[in-house]
């Protein structure tokens, strides 16, 4: 794995990481993988994201282009947000770690607890 550089020198991980990296990018791509959704819904299932970082989110997943925003001409405005076919394919090898975390969910939050005692 490389580290610094041009853009065409990163490794395949940097790519993935810059992409979802963050917060809330993995959730948004959690919930985006129901079907399109709107984003009062996606507010509501992203429990404690304010709406300037849930848009700046989507944004940038937008101009990755592994989100699609789509705008419907109805009074008021519709928008909805789904996956691309990229982001699908980038949800998909997210499965793997989802499933990692799962497993291990009890093992890693022991282990958090403990050194938060320690502290």
């Amino acid at each position: 794995m490389q580290s610094g550089g041009d853009a065409d020198q990163a490794c395949g991980m940097t790519v993935a990481i810059d992409v979802v990296g963050g917060k809330w990018k993995l959730h948004l791509m959690w919930v985006l993988a129901e079907g399109p959704v709107r984003f009062g819904q996606i507010r509501r299932k992203l429990d404690g994201v304010s709406e300037k970082v849930l848009t700046e989110n989507l944004r940038q997943l937008e101009a990755s282009g592994v989100v699609r925003r789509e705008l419907y001409a109805e009074v008021p405005p519709r928008v909805e947000y789904s996956l691309t076919p990229l982001g699908e394919e980038l949800n998909e090898a997210l499965a793997p770690l989802e499933a990692w975390g799962e497993k291990h969910r009890g093992a890693v939050a022991a282990r958090s607890g403990a050194r938060g005692a320690t502290v």
